[in-house]
């Protein structure tokens, strides 16, 4: 939506899930929107929804349409009893895959995630099962992939970044991997697995 509240562009998630608590392809088909970016009233977008983040390839397709931001809405968390054991792994891997598409794309990145734990009914109907944790820390990045601004863990917060595109400019004269691409090395990233 741009700031008018009109509808600007229509996106539908690409990469559907299937991980405990998170059985999304019994119930949704994949996209068929691509990657689109679509102009809004402070810059041109693409937004990813959630299990697309992982993915460099939408990321890339994204700045390629260009995209000067990706934002990434999305509910991850930790299944309570991995938490202490994989919990802060798992959370460094989530910003550092948003940080490679900014820098990889010389991208702004806003990972937006939600907080709170969740617990789905169980077979009694009491709502006690373990469920998962959202471990929140939204945060935007830059094309340099520096985080400008995090939000709490815990807590539902509003965070709000200035995104210089001048700045971006710079970072892509600078790391010139979109210009130096080798596309006609490239044809093979169509294929599920390669041949040798």
């Amino acid at each position: 939506m741009n700031s008018d509240g009109a509808i600007v562009s229509v996106y539908r998630k690409m990469h559907i899930p299937d991980d405990p608590l998170y059985y999304e392809k019994y119930y949704f088909t994949p996209g068929d929107t691509g990657f689109p970016a679509f102009d809004t009233a402070v810059g041109r977008v693409a937004a990813l929804v959630c299990w697309d983040q992982w993915y460099p390839e939408g990321a890339r397709l994204a700045a390629l349409a260009g995209a000067n931001v990706l934002l990434y809405p999305t509910t991850i968390g930790w299944h309570p009893s991995e938490k202490a054991e994989h919990g802060e792994t798992q959370l460094a891997a989530w910003q550092t895959v948003q940080r490679a598409h900014a820098i990889a794309n010389g991208v702004y990145v806003a990972a937006v995630n939600r907080v709170g734990l969740e617990k789905p009914r169980t077979s009694d109907g009491t709502g006690d099962g373990a469920g998962i944790e959202f471990w929140g820390g939204s945060f935007v990045s830059d094309p340099f992939g520096v985080v400008l601004k995090e939000a709490s863990r815990t807590d539902e917060e509003l965070v709000l970044v200035m995104c210089d595109r001048k700045h971006q400019e710079q970072v892509r004269q600078h790391w010139p991997f979109l210009r130096d691409r080798r596309i006609d090395a490239y044809g093979q990233i169509t294929r599920r697995f390669i041949d040798e």
